[in-house]
């Protein structure tokens, strides 16, 4: 079936089945590689878009359920890395292997957007779903602090 999607602000026509996800559709359908595959399941957050403003599983979402909805990847949050949390992340130097931190950024600039100015218990609570092997944590929190600043 055909699918017109708004995808970071762009119209998008694609050919996919009514149940395939939303993270092989933007993967393999329109190249945008920043959602990336974790457990498959919704747990581990390494897909996570905005969806009409708010983080969801891209890898729990089917094609067919996305109607006009606005969907937002790492790529669209700003093109040029300008979003005060893609800042925020890089001055607090948050990555180590990275896989998991377009996910991560997604979670914390949706949680930005419905609370300026988060606690910790706030963003432990929205980023609790995103997983990271590598354990930065306290800098991740660090940076969303950081970002809320600005």
């Amino acid at each position: 079936m055909n699918y017109t999607l708004n995808i970071n602000g762009q119209s998008h026509t694609v050919d996919a089945a009514p149940d395939t996800p939303m993270l092989w559709v933007l993967r393999d359908h329109l190249d945008l590689v920043g959602v990336k595959y974790g457990c498959g399941q919704g747990v581990c957050g390494a897909c996570t878009v905005h969806v009409d403003g708010a983080a969801q599983r891209s890898c729990q979402l089917p094609v067919s359920a996305v109607g006009d909805k606005k969907i937002v990847t790492i790529e669209g949050l700003d093109p040029h890395g300008a979003h005060p949390v893609q800042q925020a992340w890089s001055a607090t130097d948050v990555s180590q292997c990275g896989y998991c931190q377009s996910g991560q950024i997604m979670s914390a600039a949706a949680l930005l957007k419905d609370k300026p100015h988060p606690t910790d218990a706030d963003i432990d609570d929205a980023m609790a779903g995103n997983l990271c092997r590598c354990g930065t944590y306290l800098r991740i929190r660090q940076a969303i602090h950081a970002a809320a600043g600005k």
